[in-house]
């Protein structure tokens, strides 16, 4: 996959090139395009990738410090159907 297929409405290239943006507005960046990701993306291999190809000389960036924490928090998502799912166990 490439950075264009996982940003596909490009929220986190133009995250990049606005200047004085903040943490805040990067965080609420990443939600949005965190909720747009497809199911069958993984979400740490995207964050991954998108690492890999904006991040690589701006270490310093918001959004790349919202990027990495996104990727250490990412979680497999977890099965909640049948009866467990039904009655909140797990």
């Amino acid at each position: 996959m490439t950075p264009e297929e996982i940003d596909k409405t490009g929220l986190i290239r133009e995250a990049y090139g606005i200047d004085g943006i903040g943490a805040p507005e990067c965080r609420s960046i990443f939600v949005d395009w965190a909720l747009k990701l497809p199911a069958s993306v993984d979400a740490r291999d995207a964050i991954s990738l998108l690492l890999q190809h904006y991040a690589k000389d701006r270490s310093d960036h918001p959004m790349t410090a919202v990027l990495r924490e996104g990727l250490h928090e990412a979680r497999p998502p977890r099965r909640r159907g049948g009866r467990g799912g039904r009655l909140g166990g797990a």
